[in-house]
Formats: structure tokens, sequence, C-alpha cells
């Protein structure tokens, strides 16, 4: 017995030894290997012997549980089909209505595409997510409420069928974001995304630029940078422009990209946006980015560099540059002209002048093609006040206001300043482009911004089995 005794002490037999040094035997005078024994050699062991762990795994309750929950693997990453996904919803805001391209696209096939796109978007989705895991968001909770008002006007016709059909696609966007949520963690993932998708944009458009540029920068539109392989106009390729160089700008400065990748994306992104002449995509990449890069000075040294070398070089550029600059600005109109910005003022008082019923003002008319009289409303919040009344202009006034109260309880960090960029941007942008209260870019610059401010998901334990103790002999605890 007393050699046997001998034998069962070694560590290298599982069955006594891990049964005899356990954590419920620690305290016994006679032992003394404690429980810390348990989480050195035993564990050592256990790890050593994975061929033969059944005995071993099954007598080290608390080394084992411990190791266990260590060798536990993360939750999978974001699957590379979600950026598809994402690329989907922004074929699906490109639009149908632009310029004239070099070979005549049929608009009813280009609506097919978007339409496609975006039904494709969602069916992909969902298969991503069959379980309709999704996370709570205030944002997609109220861009859902915001269908309330929306199909309440729409169901009126009064601005024909394809309102209903309007209301379907914003549905369709809105569940297929409902859907990506699950994968809404606070990183970078979806800006990364973003970048590379709007990108390709603006590649197609420089590639009409190279085959046509007679049809790129035509007359009728004063010879601003328009799609000239796909139909786009300048305010849209202002924005992708912006858009990207903003984000660009934001990861080079948290280090998240190199100085060349950055280049490679920003210079010929800087050079469409200058030739499209749009101010208000300039105005709000400036403002976004002084309000983003101002989020990081005080816990960034780059940005604090970044930002007094852009101060200097802006006011080296106002001195040396103003008549060139001013010129740019006006873009060869009259000072009245530019006063009432470009002809939207008057459309603004004819709007807010018009007569409507009760019903009208609070839920609108309808979801249309953002025009009144034929011509253009180019505001977002009139926009929405026209459509979807005062009930869908508190609703986006909710999400703006939700997004932008967030973004000042998070702490300083890259994915915040992005989330700040283009939240400032769109704010900006809003005043005279349309597209807050309907499935547009503006709407997925938004959602990302909602992503960059999730909370990441509390890993979930894997489950652990109550292991059954073992019966010791008398003999074995002497």
């Amino acid at each position: 017995m007393d050699e046997d005794l001998r034998r069962d002490r070694l560590p290298g037999t599982a069955d006594t030894t891990g049964m005899a040094h356990t954590a419920g035997t620690a305290g016994s005078a006679g032992t003394a290997h404690t429980a810390s024994t348990a989480d050195t050699a035993g564990i050592a062991h256990t790890a050593g012997t994975a061929g033969t762990a059944g005995s071993a795994g099954t007598a080290h309750t608390a080394g084992t549980a411990g190791s266990r929950s260590a060798a536990a693997p993360s939750p999978g990453g974001t699957p590379r089909a979600v950026g598809i996904v994402w690329a989907l919803l922004g074929l699906n805001t490109l639009g149908s209505a632009g310029a004239k391209t070099v070979f005549a696209i049929p608009r009813s096939l280009i609506q097919m595409a978007t339409m496609g796109a975006l039904v494709a978007a969602f069916a992909l989705a969902l298969a991503l997510n069959p379980r309709l895991r999704i996370r709570p968001s205030a944002f997609l909770f109220l861009l859902t409420l915001l269908l309330v008002p929306s199909v309440i006007a729409s169901v009126q016709l009064e601005v024909g069928v394809g309102a209903l059909f309007r209301c379907a696609r914003l549905a369709l966007f809105a569940g297929t974001l409902w859907l990506l949520s699950r994968w809404w963690d606070g990183g970078l993932t979806f800006v990364r995304y973003h970048i590379r998708m709007y990108f390709a944009v603006l590649v197609l458009v420089a590639a009409g630029l190279a085959v046509s540029p007679a049809t790129a920068m035509p007359e009728y539109y004063g010879g601003r940078l328009v799609g000239a392989l796909w139909p786009l106009t300048p305010p849209q390729i202002g924005q992708y422009a912006a858009v990207v160089i903003g984000l660009a700008v934001l990861l080079l400065l948290g280090r998240r990209t190199t100085g060349a990748g950055a280049a490679v994306v920003i210079v010929p992104s800087l050079v469409l946006l200058a030739m499209t002449h749009t101010r208000t995509a300039t105005l709000g990449l400036l403002i976004g980015l002084v309000l983003a890069i101002g989020s990081l000075v005080l816990t960034s040294a780059a940005a604090r560099r970044f930002f007094a070398w852009a101060v200097l070089c802006a006011t080296v550029a106002a001195v040396v540059f103003s008549s060139a600059l001013r010129a740019w600005f006006l873009r060869g109109q009259s000072q009245e002209n530019f006063a009432n910005l470009t002809g939207r003022a008057k459309v603004w008082d004819a709007l807010l002048a018009a007569p409507r019923t009760t019903g009208e003002k609070v839920f609108g008319t309808g979801l249309g093609d953002k025009s009144f009289d034929g011509l253009p409303i180019d505001n977002s919040w009139l926009a929405v006040y026209d459509e979807q009344g005062l009930i869908g202009v508190t609703l986006v006034a909710a999400i703006v206001i939700v997004l932008g109260g967030v973004t000042l309880l998070r702490p300083p960090s890259l994915p915040r300043a992005c989330a700040i960029f283009l939240i400032g941007y769109c704010g900006i942008s809003s005043y005279t482009e349309v597209g807050l209260g309907d499935a547009s870019a503006y709407l997925l610059h938004l959602a990302l911004a909602a992503s960059l401010l999730a909370l990441p998901a509390p890993a979930t334990p894997l489950p652990t089995h109550d292991i059954a103790r073992r019966r010791i002999p008398l003999w074995a605890r002497r």
C-alpha cells in the first residue's frame, strides 16, 4: 500500500493527484499542495497531457474552470459579406436622376438596378442573420417610427402611387440596417466599408472624366463635374468626396492607415471635390473636420499638430489666394443670386406660404421626389415638413439630437471623432440638400455614426457543466 501511495503522489498520474489536490481539499492539514498548486502544476499537467485529459480534466474542478474560460474562443468578427450588404445599400442611394451619360441608360433600368440592390441587400443580410439577432438602437427605433407619418400620408395618394413604393423602400432600408446592427460594436469596420464604397464611385466618376471630358463637365451645369458613366450630379460627387476625405484624414490621425494609403484616397478625392464646385460639401468637410479633430485635441498629439498646421495653411491660403477662392466660391454668380441661394429661397418661401390642411401639416403629403411646383426643395427640413409633416420633422430632429447627445457621453476616441464628423457634415448639408427623411446617402452616413457610437456587445461566456465529484477513499485523505 505504501508503494501504491508513493506512486499515486507522483505528478504524472492524473487520476489520483488530480483528485487528491482539489480546491475542496486545499484546507486539509495533511495536504501540502493547496488550491494554488492546482492552478500551477495541476493545470500545467492537464495542458501537457491533452490526449489523456479525460481523467485529469474531470479531477481539476477549480483549475480547469479557469483554464477553460481563458482558452474560450472570442466571438467571431464581422463577416466579409456584411461589406457587400453595405455596398448594396450605397448603390441603392445613388439614385437614377442626374446628368446625361456617355452611353444612354434608360432610367427604368437604373431604377431596377438600385431597387434590386436594396432587395439583394436585405436578402443577404437576412441570410447572414437568420435568427434576427439585433441590437437596441435609438437611431433605428426613431427611423422606424418615421415610417408611421410616411405611410399615413402616402396612402392618401396625393403624390401618386410612387409614394407607397418609396415607403416600401424606406421600410426595406431600415430593416436591412436592423439586421446589420448585430455587428455594430463601435469599431471602425464599417468606416472602411464606407470609404471603399464611395471611393469606388469616385473612381467611376474619374473614369467617365477620362473617357469623355465634355460629357463629364457639361455647359448646362456650368462646367462642373458630373457622372459621365452613371448619372450623378455635382452635389452628389462633392458629398461622396467630402465624406471619403474626412474619414480618411481621421483614420490617418488615429494611425489606422499609412500616409501613402491615405494619400491615394485623399488627393484624387480633393481634386474631384474642387472640380464639382460644391460649396455645401466643402463647408461640411471643413466644419466637420474642425469638430472631429477638436474632440481629439486633448488626447492626441497628432491631432494637435495637424490642427495647428491646418490653421496655419488655411490662414496663408486665405491671404495669398483670396481672389481665386472667392471666384471659386461664387461660381460666376451675381451677388443677388448668391444671396438667395441660387433661387432656393424663393422655393422655400412659396412652400411655407402654401395653404395646407391640418392633416397635411401634421403628417405631410406623402413621400415624393422632394420638389414643390416642379422645383427642387433643396432643404432636408422643409422637404420632411412637406412630405412627412411636423411629426416627421420632430422625429428627424430627435435622430440628430440623440446622436449628438450620445457623442457627448462617449470618451474621446477615434470612432467618436468619426461619428462627430458625420453628424456635423449631415447637419451642415441638410440646409441645402435633401435626404434626411428618406432612404438616402445622408441616412447611411448617420447609420454609420450610430454604429460607431454603439457599445461593444458583452462577451457571452461558454456554458460550464457541473462535474460530479468523485468519492475519495478514507485512506487517500490521510
